[in-house]
């Protein structure tokens, strides 16, 4: 017998974005297959199916096409969401995802790939990225343990990371700052079996990853 078709996720292992939609995907168990993308060497199956080329994005084993990370983990819950990551405040969801997706991704970019940005000192970028958006952060995350409401959310995995990613620059700078609530809350996602199991270098997502 034939086995039933999977959904395809084309995605690129270190990208933030296909990052949060791969662990969405793993949280929901969804069974899917995952094609890892060369950005300088972008398969015709991926132009095909989303001419704009980046990614992530998933075709669902009925054909629909998911061309944003966000739309792809509100996908993946929707089928099976265990710890209820989608049961949070959506006006609070919003806000941080918007003000990570649309104000620090681009201060992130700068810090990161400074040379790229030379109209700033990296450490300008950098701190125009603390103002804007790690800082409130810490704010947020002194005052609750997760980012909206007194757990996991949805939230919480679409920011991740980049957060990371961010800490990832200067790592040595980054743990000797005073903010010690990111700190820790990046530090339990870096931590997490979820995680790991998205970062493993394999072509089939795991199906049965444990949730965090």
């Amino acid at each position: 017998m034939d086995s039933p078709p999977q959904s395809l996720l084309f995605s690129f292992r270190r990208c933030p974005y296909a990052i949060r939609a791969r662990m969405a995907l793993a949280q929901a168990c969804v069974p899917v297959r995952i094609h890892e993308v060369a950005l300088r060497d972008k398969p015709a199956e991926l132009l095909a199916a989303s001419p704009k080329a980046t990614v992530p994005v998933l075709v669902t084993a009925r054909g629909d096409v998911i061309e944003e990370s966000l739309d792809v983990m509100r996908w993946a819950l929707a089928q099976n969401d265990p710890d209820g990551w989608l049961d949070c405040d959506a006006e609070a969801t919003r806000h941080w995802t918007t003000l990570n997706d649309i104000t620090f991704k681009p201060l992130l970019d700068r810090y990161k790939y400074s040379g790229r940005h030379p109209e700033q000192t990296p450490e300008a970028h950098r701190r125009a990225a603390m103002v804007a958006f790690v800082q409130p952060l810490n704010n947020q995350l002194q005052q609750s343990t997760w980012l909206v409401g007194d757990r996991v959310s949805m939230a919480d995995v679409a920011l991740f990371p980049f957060v990371r990613q961010f800490a990832g620059v200067d790592k040595t700078w980054f743990d000797a700052q005073a903010i010690g609530a990111v700190q820790g809350w990046l530090q339990h996602w870096l931590d997490s079996s979820l995680f790991h199991a998205v970062m493993e270098k394999t072509v089939t997502q795991k199906t049965d990853a444990q949730s965090v």
